[in-house]
């Protein structure tokens, strides 16, 4: 090619670029913002935004209520306007911001409050009509104040205007009708008010007046079968009543919720949702399934591309959006105040949409996309493992035994491919138990894998000090009182005649029995024996001991009768202690045992009829398996038994046993009682001789009385310690 062909083509390519630059720019002139103004109307505000031609149809708008302002897009218009803040004084509207950005431009206005707005074309000029958010609208102006792009008519619009001839349509058309209205509860105890409405075009005006939520329908007529009050009460939901009637050309539902409480409103198509959430008082309280937490957005759209809201929502988060090209539809949508995560959920399962996050980019497709592109990924992941080369690693542990490890990393005994596995299908693993190492042979990947789960594998177990407290307290406490009473007559004794004389010959004698009477047993002595008691009741022993005694005789006139009165008391008082004190270190979630005691023989019967001796224990056992809660508590599985040797009998010695078995939750360091074991004996025992034993005063020599008072207790005590003065460990 010569110097001179090079220049004409040059030439050419350059006329080209300046055309299509100039055809551009010729497109974008066609029409643009000249300027924007703000002005009052009554009780009203307008912002006028005055183009070099007249709109088509109406923008694309979407007012957020924090910070509050409304932003319009303008998709194929320019701006001579400059692209610095415009300052306006009025009561609504703090400024005006004018943006170019890929052959589209956007005007945001920032009001001072939150404000309904109205969108009308007028000529040349677009009219952005304001009012604050009051309880109550004015009924004289006869159009919805709501965030709603729909064309509607103003008062001051001329009959030529677009708004008026849509009006027209619709009045001629005459109102729809409400098909139906449900309550339902959703899963988190929030009431949900479904609307069904008769068209898209059908908007509703949300807003919260007092302690209840009105919620008005304009242009449309309510059936008589619904107008009713609906008594929800029974749904444990915050609402207790949703009214819906019909006022003029307006049907109006009042929705009565209870306690604290926040509301969301969003339509798709011809639904609209209300949903009416509890506020939890308790700040600990776990998050519930589906929390957004998003920026609060208010959209309306009506037969709105699903793409241009996707890009609505990713210009107000500044996330990347990457949207498929499978994606497509449109959207009636219409929300008030609802955080943007929230609108996105609607969005895609209104249209059966998925998304993956990576970073700051949103990659939304059909879930049916997503699902065969990530089984894609995984089949070539897996195909990947069949042909990489394999390599061997050798990992040396140091807590962990390479013999443990290896079956709970899933190798060795699982089927292949079967659940639990680690390892590829072509993977191995072993163990090494001399050197305490694990060689593992697989590709990178799973090398990777498994270094990382021995290393949260081979760490040090933390150890619990365990120490128990069986203590042992007795008392007891034995009275005894006893009596003896006796006499003889000493005149036998002295070889004359005992008793009293009775008429004639006849005499009475007094003794224990016929012998003492007669005195034929004591010839020639004057000393009394146990056959002279009257009363033989004396105090018995007491550990071994006799009982002290005190007698009294008493002699008659000339010393021939003599009466005897011995008392005898003994008294025990005793008081015991046993503590035993089993102390043992385990592993978490490791038994450990410790016992002291003794073994006791018996003989048996074995099955060839022999006898052979066996052996039971009876001794003080401690048997525990502590785990550490992640709040640095210790849980405690106890068995603790204290058996000694008891009465003798003849087929040898009994066992007497105190077992207690159980769990604990113990702090770190503290003590608890698991058990306890309280008994108390008491005992009256009375013995006298009838008729005289129950003689006030006098009874007390013809009885014997016996106390026995006994008591005992038992309790266990535990303490559990960490120790935190292992190598490594803190």
């Amino acid at each position: 090619m010569t110097q001179t062909r090079k220049l004409k083509w040059a030439a050419a390519w350059t006329i080209c670029l300046w055309t299509c630059l100039l055809g551009t720019t010729a497109a974008l002139a066609e029409n643009s913002v000249t300027a924007i103004t703000a002005q009052r109307t009554g009780n009203a505000e307008q912002v006028r935004i005055d183009f070099a031609r007249a709109l088509a149809s109406l923008p694309t708008a979407f007012a957020i209520s924090n910070p509050a302002r409304i932003a319009l897009d303008f998709p194929g218009i320019g701006s001579t306007v400059g692209m610095g803040r415009i300052t306006m004084t009025q009561t609504l509207v703090d400024s005006a911001i004018v943006a170019q950005s890929d052959g589209r431009s956007r005007v945001v206005i920032n009001l001072r409050q939150a404000a309904n707005y109205r969108l009308d074309i007028v000529g040349n000029s677009l009219l952005v009509s304001l009012e604050p958010v009051a309880d109550e609208l004015p009924a004289q102006k006869g159009t919805a104040w709501a965030a709603d792009p729909s064309v509607r008519a103003a008062p001051d619009v001329p009959a030529s205007s677009v708004s008026t001839e849509v009006a027209s349509a619709a009045s001629t058309a005459g109102p729809a009708s409400i098909s139906d209205i449900q309550f339902r509860r959703g899963i988190d105890g929030a009431g949900r008010v479904v609307v069904t409405l008769p068209g898209k075009q059908v908007s509703a005006d949300v807003r919260q007046v007092g302690s209840n939520l009105l919620v008005d329908f304009r242009n449309v007529s309510l059936p008589e079968r619904l107008r009713k009050t609906l008594d929800v009460t029974d749904f444990a939901t915050p609402v207790q009543f949703v009214s819906t009637n019909q006022n003029a050309g307006r049907v109006r539902m009042q929705i009565t919720p209870l306690g604290t409480w926040e509301h969301t409103a969003y339509q798709t198509d011809t639904e609209l949702v209300l949903e009416i959430r509890p506020l939890s008082q308790d700040p600990k309280k776990v998050a519930q399934k589906d929390v957004f937490t998003g920026e609060k957005l208010s959209l309306s759209f009506q037969a709105i591309d699903v793409r241009q809201v996707l890009q609505v929502i990713a210009d107000f988060t500044n996330f990347n959006v990457v949207v498929s090209d499978s994606v497509s539809g449109t959207l009636t949508l219409r929300v008030q105040n609802v955080p943007w995560d929230q609108i996105l959920d609607i969005i895609m399962r209104s249209k059966g949409l998925g998304m993956r996050k990576n970073g700051n980019v949103l990659w939304i497709a059909p879930k049916e996309d997503i699902a065969a592109k990530e089984k894609l990924e995984f089949e070539s992941q897996i195909n990947n493992e069949k042909v990489e080369p394999l390599r061997t690693q050798s990992f040396q542990l140091n807590y962990a035994k390479a013999t443990d490890v290896v079956p709970q990393l899933g190798a060795g005994g699982v089927a292949e491919g079967g659940a639990g596995r680690i390892l590829s299908l072509r993977g191995s693993m072993i163990a090494e138990p001399r050197t305490n190492q694990v060689f593992v042979t697989d590709v990178a990947a799973k090398l990777e894998q498994v270094a990382q789960l021995i290393a949260k594998v081979d760490v040090p177990v933390r150890q619990v000090l365990i120490e128990a407290r069986i203590v042992e307290a007795s008392s007891d406490f034995a009275k005894n009182l006893g009596v003896k009473l006796g006499g003889m007559d000493m005149r036998v004794a002295k070889g004359a005649e005992g008793g009293f004389p009775l008429a004639g010959d006849s005499r009475v004698a007094f003794g224990t029995h016929y012998a003492n009477a007669l005195g034929a047993s004591l010839p020639g002595t004057t000393t009394m024996d146990a056959s002279s008691n009257f009363v033989n009741l004396p105090a018995g022993g007491v550990n071994g001991f006799n009982a002290a005694s005190f007698a009294v005789t008493l002699f008659g006139a000339a010393s021939n009768r003599v009466l005897v009165l011995e008392l005898s008391a003994l008294e025990s008082d005793g008081r015991g202690k046993i503590v035993s004190s089993p102390r043992v270190i385990a592993y978490d979630k490791t038994k450990a045992v410790i016992e002291q005691g003794t073994e006791i023989p018996y003989q048996m019967a074995t099955s060839s009829g022999a006898t052979a001796v066996s052996f039971r224990k009876a001794v003080l056992k401690l048997d525990v398996v502590p785990q550490i809660t992640p709040n640095g508590n210790i849980s405690l599985d106890l068995d603790v038994s204290k058996d000694s040797v008891g009465t003798l009998t003849t087929a040898g010695p009994s066992i007497d046993t105190k077992h207690i078995k159980t769990q604990v939750l113990v702090d770190n360091g503290g003590t608890v009682v698991i058990g306890g074991i309280y008994t108390e004996e008491q005992q009256e025992k009375d013995t006298k001789v009838p008729f005289f034993g129950d003689l006030p005063a006098l009874g007390m020599l013809f009885k014997n009385k016996t106390k026995v008072s006994k008591k005992s207790e038992t309790l266990v005590f535990i303490t559990p310690k960490l120790i935190n003065d292992l190598v490594g460990v803190r």
